[in-house]
Formats: structure tokens, sequence, C-alpha cells
């Protein structure tokens, strides 16, 4: 039952660093002169739209998960976590980045300690309820 719980929170920060990482990417896009030079001032101004839409829904969506989730230390290493991979993959698929084995092994002890964190943090949340009756 506390899965279910814990899951409006996880949800709210896994689309907050995504939406993080769009931000990212159409400002990139919006201000970049070296990747699209091509690109015409409507599709600029476009991005750069895109740019605050998403950095100002992202902010709702962190807002929502630190008030969902019982820890704000789990929703803060959730959304860098999601941001880190969706920044991966975004930048690879718009903007033919590649990232070196260190940068892999860096996300991957990420994810480890997002795990590690998941895991514990029920525990923490029972003994800490426990204590308050």
């Amino acid at each position: 039952s506390s899965l279910i719980v814990m899951l409006p929170g996880v949800l709210y920060a896994l689309l907050a660093g995504f939406l993080g990482a769009v931000a990212s990417s159409s400002a990139k896009l919006s201000l970049g002169t070296d990747y699209l030079k091509g690109l015409h001032i409507p599709l600029r101004l476009l991005c750069g739209g895109l740019l605050f839409t998403c950095n100002a829904v992202m902010w709702t969506f962190l807002a929502k998960a630190l008030r969902s989730s019982c820890s704000s230390t789990r929703t803060t290493v959730t959304t860098t976590a999601s941001n880190f991979i969706s920044s991966a993959f975004l930048g690879q698929l718009i903007f033919g980045e590649t990232h070196v084995a260190l940068w892999w092994v860096g996300i991957s002890l990420t994810l480890s300690g997002l795990l590690v964190l998941h895991h514990t943090s029920p525990n923490l949340t029972q003994s800490h309820d426990s204590k308050r009756e």
C-alpha cells in the first residue's frame, strides 16, 4: 500500500526531470548557433517559448512531487536521475551527442543510489510513523 502512495510523487519527479531536459534542449535549439544555423527566427522563438513552458510545468511537477513524497531527498534524487538520463537520450537523438564511458559509470552510480534510497525509505518512514504514536 505504501507503493501506491509513493507512486504519484515518483511519477511527478520523473516528469519534472524529463521536462527539465526538454527545456535544456529547447534552450540549446533556440540559442545555440552551432547546431541549427538554418533554423528560422519563428522556429527559434517557438523553441524559446517551449523552454519557458517546460520550465513552468517542470516546477509545477516538482512542487507536486515534493508534496506527494515523504522524502524531499528521494524526490530530488529521482528528478536529478530522470533529468540526466533524459538529457543523455535527447542529446543523442537531437544533437548526435555521445557520452564517454565515465559519464555512464557516473549515471549508473546515481541510479544505484536512487534504488538504495527507494528501497530503504519505506523502512525509515515506518519507523518515523511508529515514533509519532
